[in-house]
């Protein structure tokens, strides 16, 4: 983030697991979800509530919310794809 010079509204420490309830209150605030793991990305249109497939693909294998997570605008990317951050932030 400090090579685009973006600055964070909000830093949730890791030390602070985030859980299902907290996934789907991050995905229900927006319209995209990108969901990377590994070289895999995976985009859902979020269109109301979001779906168990959503919040399943959102949370790594302990339960907790995948790092990082950012949300930009009305698009969230959860997990790290360095194409994916560089489309969604430069735009």
């Amino acid at each position: 983030m400090d090579a685009h010079r973006l600055v964070p509204d909000d830093v949730v420490l890791a030390s602070k697991k985030l859980g299902r309830d907290d996934a789907v209150a991050l995905a229900s605030q927006c319209e995209t979800l990108i969901v990377s793991k590994g070289k895999k990305v995976t985009t859902f249109d979020v269109s109301g509530s979001p779906g168990h497939a959503m919040v399943d693909a959102m949370l790594g294998p302990t339960g907790n919310l995948r790092a990082p997570t950012v949300r930009s605008g009305k698009t969230l990317l959860v997990g790290f794809n360095e194409e994916q951050y560089a489309s969604v932030l430069a735009g």
